[in-house]
């Protein structure tokens, strides 16, 4: 198919926003960022930007209010606990201009939950402070639920309660044409094939064509990732790639993912 012929790429975009002191001082190891790209990209929702944000409400309420009107989804972690630093929720609220108090069906919820009242504590409640227009999100783990403002989804940053949630609410996305990989290897170092690489990327700039540097058994070892939501395309250029570097008397092994 003739590439003018070809019909349009819907692409559907996405920010994640991660929240946390704890992060950014490298106490705690971010495990988020991987799962939800990974899920979404599956969704056909490109993630475009992540961003590791400090526990400030000027901070969190600037960067809500710039991503949410770039991308079309945003998703945070962190911020939604029973500690004082647990601000995401309020700084949230004032970035779409909205107050924030218990909603009904959390604190129903977590009553349930909970059972005992003296377990129910004044902490706990400050769980269920949802901004005033917010649908909730449903925590299948722990119960306490996220929340959604509009195109912004509000996870914990505990990675099986944000899975949790991700899994519980992914319905409500909609996603694009999902994008799809090939690998090809070689033993070729970058500095050779970079010429070359970089022609076949313009060649091909509807494509996004990556070289990462490892090592195979001690020896140098290139991962040559192309991505692409045209599978024929990308066939063609892996096709194209591999007969170039086996000229150069490389190596040339192609995964498909």
């Amino acid at each position: 198919m003739p590439e003018s012929t070809a019909p349009p790429v819907k692409t559907v975009t996405a920010c994640i926003v991660v929240i946390g002191n704890e992060i950014l001082s490298g106490r705690t190891k971010d495990a988020n960022i991987q799962y939800l790209a990974s899920e979404l990209g599956a969704l056909g929702v490109q993630v475009r930007e992540c961003r590791v944000i400090p526990d400030i409400e000027g901070t969190i309420v600037a960067t809500i209010n710039e991503v949410r009107r770039k991308f079309d989804y945003v998703f945070t972690t962190g911020g939604i606990g029973p500690t004082h630093d647990d601000i995401t929720a309020d700084s949230i609220a004032k970035a779409f201009g909205v107050g924030i108090s218990e909603h009904p069906e959390a604190i129903a919820r977590m009553t349930r939950h909970y059972g005992d009242v003296a377990l129910f504590t004044p902490a706990r409640r400050r769980m269920a402070r949802v901004p005033h227009g917010g649908v909730l999100v449903d925590n299948p783990v722990s119960v306490a639920p996220g929340f959604q403002m509009e195109n912004v989804f509000t996870f914990a940053g505990i990675p099986s309660i944000a899975q949790g949630m991700f899994q519980a609410m992914k319905h409500r996305l909609v996603g694009g044409d999902p994008v799809v990989s090939r690998t090809v290897r070689t033993n070729l170092p970058e500095g050779i094939i970079a010429e070359p690489l970089g022609a076949l990327q313009k060649r091909y700039e509807d494509l996004d064509i990556g070289s990462y540097p490892g090592f195979r058994n001690g020896k140098i070892s290139v991962s040559l990732v192309l991505r692409g939501t045209n599978d024929a395309r990308l066939a063609s250029a892996s096709a194209e790639l591999m007969v170039t570097l086996k000229k150069m008397n490389g190596e040339a092994e192609e995964f498909v993912q």
